[in-house]
């Protein structure tokens, strides 16, 4: 198996995630469409990650997850990759506070 480190592969989006999520941000690879995404909260809260190949997607997958939900959580100073559609949508929400959260298009671990 061979692992290869993280390369951007396009510009950083930002959004803020508040109790109600932002309007989506595009995360747009340059050349390829990339697959994965290096996520950043370096916040103090936990956010939940909503994504998908459309704004409305996005926008319905980030919920705060309860018992079962779409939310994909990003707990405070998390930086994780993450796979997705290529030049996907993001959005967040919270369940109290606001955070700011940078998506990075590219490829690798």
């Amino acid at each position: 198996m061979n692992v290869t480190a993280f390369t951007k592969l396009g510009n950083t989006v930002a959004f803020t995630a508040n109790v109600a999520a932002p309007t989506p941000v595009q995360a747009v690879a340059v050349g390829i469409g990339a697959t994965q995404y290096e996520v950043q909260n370096p916040s103090n809260v936990t956010v939940f990650l909503g994504y998908g190949t459309t704004s409305a997607e996005a926008s319905n997958n980030a919920v705060v997850v309860t018992s079962t939900g779409y939310g994909y959580p990003l707990l405070p100073g998390t930086d994780k990759i993450i796979s997705a559609p290529p030049n996907a949508y993001f959005t967040g929400i919270t369940a109290a506070g606001a955070a700011t959260v940078y998506v990075t298009p590219g490829e690798g671990l």
